[in-house]
C-alpha cells in the first residue's frame, strides 16, 4: 500500500472514533429545554394566572426568551420585569400599558358567607389562601398577586377582588439616577 492509501484509512479511522465520541457526547449530555427559558421562568412568579396573554409563565418565559418583552407580568411587578430585563439583556421598560392603567388587587373572603370547600386554595397559584376543609378560608393579602384565579371556582360568590390602597409601604418608588456631578455641586461649602 501507498503512504497515500495509508493516509486516507488512518484519516478515516480518526474520523470514525471521534464522530463515535461526539455522538455519545451528544446524547450523555443532552440538554433538554431552554436553559435560558428556565431561568426567566425560575424569576416569574409562578402565579399562572395569564395577565401576560400566555397560558400559564412558562409559555411567557419562552417567549421572552424568543424575543417578546420583558414587562407583561402584572404579578411580578416592576422589581421581576427588571431582574428579566438583566437577565435577557435588555433595557427594562415601564410595565405594559394595560398593566399600568390596573389597580392592584387583593382576594378577600367573606368569612362569614364561606363554606369551607376549598376550592379557592386548590386555585391559588401563590397558596395566598389558608383554610381548611368545612371551615372558613382566609386570604394572605401579602402573598396575594391578585391575579383573580380563586374568585371563578367558588361556589358561593363570596370572594372579591379588593383594590389596594396606596400607601407609602406599597407606592411603587421610581427614582431617577442624579449623576455623581451634579451632587458634588450642590455640596455646600
Amino acid at each position: 500500500m501507498s503512504g497515500i492509501m495509508i493516509a486516507v484509512i488512518l484519516l478515516g479511522l480518526l474520523a470514525l472514533v471521534f464522530g463515535a465520541i461526539l455522538g455519545f457526547a451528544a446524547v450523555k449530555f443532552k440538554v433538554e429545554g431552554n436553559p435560558l427559558a428556565d431561568q426567566v421562568e425560575a424569576l416569574l412568579p409562578q402565579t399562572q394566572c395569564g395577565q401576560c396573554g400566555y397560558p400559564g409563565c412558562r409559555p411567557y418565559a419562552e417567549a421572552i426568551v424568543g424575543g417578546d418583552k420583558v414587562n407583561k407580568c402584572p404579578p411580578g411587578g416592576v422589581a421581576t420585569m427588571e431582574k428579566i430585563a438583566e437577565l435577557m439583556g435588555v433595557e427594562p421598560e415601564p410595565l405594559s400599558a394595560t398593566t399600568e392603567q390596573q389597580v392592584k388587587k387583593v382576594a378577600y373572603i367573606r368569612e362569614d358567607e364561606c363554606i369551607g370547600c376549598t376550592k379557592c386554595i386548590q386555585a391559588c397559584p401563590v397558596d395566598a389562601i389558608v383554610g381548611a376543609g368545612k371551615l372558613m378560608h382566609t386570604v394572605i393579602a401579602q402573598d396575594c398577586t391578585g391575579c383573580d384565579l380563586c374568585v371563578e371556582p367558588c361556589p358561593v360568590d363570596c370572594i372579591d377582588m379588593i383594590p389596594v390602597t396606596q400607601d407609602l409601604r406599597s407606592w411603587n418608588w421610581k427614582l431617577s439616577a442624579i449623576p455623581v456631578t451634579q451632587l458634588e455641586e450642590e455640596k455646600p461649602c
